[in-house]
């Protein structure tokens, strides 16, 4: 007779002790999510957006997903982005997400979300960036953040851990004091950082190109910025051109959900009426082996999928509890009774 499980909070600071350091198992569970999900062992249906007339700059997300496989389960991210948040201090990014027992669908866990939200997609780009410049047989030399937030800096660990040279980086953001507090923080990681004054300059210095921005539509749009042909990782899904993306070679991490909401891939479809542009996905590459052009700039545009963050929560959530470290709280799941006990005769 299945019952209902314990219920846990798992707050920021254990996600990041779980997490912190252990950028290359990240990439590694990132890489099994991937595969799982290419294998057809995963459900990750569109994302649903809840928008606010009085903020058109602010939304919440709710990414629902089930992993299969090895990891198994279910469970939904819950994720808001509200830009002004940064004037204030705050990250623009909150987040929570909640995972799902797969034999009742109780709810077992609460999780703060924004690291490991932050997390998968810094280790989904790293992992791409691996592949993609093995596979061009070209490592890159000279690696561009152009936006300079959470998103950064989490690519800058995980790009070190599996073995990028950063010890070159150039920066541009359109708030030059965070691009100057960046620049200092990879000087503290041992690299050599260049302000750019553009992000055209900094696009043409860069061998690897970062784009983490909040940009709401392209401003990236001559292809001459990129006749260097560099590997970009297109992270932020609106800064580039339908025309840089249509002269490019396009791996998404997954077509039909990347090829919406306006994205610049979503957008060079609407322009020519087709997806012959896009040259295969993230897990293709994992799976086999397939030459990536070196006379072309290569364009890894990732949607961001769902089964990722739940594949990293089932991650924390388990090494916590084998560790003995899961904080439960008694009680939640209260009233478990189909009808009320008689009450006893006489």
């Amino acid at each position: 007779m299945n019952t209902a499980p314990a219920f846990s909070v798992i707050p920021g600071s254990q996600v990041h002790d779980v997490l912190a350091g252990r950028e290359k198992e990240v990439v590694d569970v990132v890489e099994r999510a991937y595969r799982l999900h290419g294998e057809g062992s995963t459900v990750n249906p569109d994302s649903y957006f809840l928008r606010f007339p009085d903020r058109p700059s602010s939304r919440i997300i709710a990414l629902p997903a089930s992993v299969g496989g090895e990891v198994g389960v279910h469970g939904m991210k819950w994720i808001s982005s509200f830009p002004e948040n940064v004037a204030a201090g705050l990250p623009r990014a909150s987040a929570v997400l909640i995972l799902n027992d797969t034999a009742t669908g109780y709810p077992f866990a609460c999780l703060e979300s924004s690291i490991i939200s932050a997390a998968r997609t810094a280790a989904s780009a790293a992992l791409a960036a691996d592949r993609l410049a093995r596979a061009r047989g070209v490592r890159p030399a000279r690696i561009g953040f152009l936006g300079t937030g959470l998103i950064a800096r989490y690519l800058h660990d995980h790009l070190r851990a599996i073995g990028f040279d950063l010890s070159r980086a150039g920066v541009h953001d359109s708030d030059p004091a965070h691009a100057e507090g960046f620049a200092a923080y990879l000087a503290g990681h041992g690299a050599t950082a260049e302000l750019h004054a553009t992000s055209e300059d900094l696009v043409r210095a860069s061998d690897l190109l970062v784009i983490a921005t909040v940009a709401p539509a392209p401003h990236l749009t001559d292809p001459a910025w990129f006749g260097h042909h560099p590997l970009v990782l297109n992270i932020s899904l609106r800064d580039l051109g339908p025309e840089v993306i249509l002269g490019a070679y396009n791996v998404l991490d997954d077509v039909d959900h990347c090829l919406k909401a306006d994205t610049s891939p979503h957008l060079a479809e609407q322009l020519v009426g087709h997806r012959g542009f896009v040259d295969g996905t993230l897990y293709d590459h994992l799976a086999r082996e397939r030459e990536v052009p070196a006379d072309r700039t290569v364009v890894f545009s990732p949607f961001g999928l769902g089964v990722l963050d739940l594949a990293l929560a089932r991650h924390v959530h388990d090494r916590l509890a084998a560790t003995g470290r899961l904080t439960s709280v008694p009680g939640f799941f209260h009233d478990l009774r189909r009808h009320e006990a008689p009450p006893a005769a006489g």
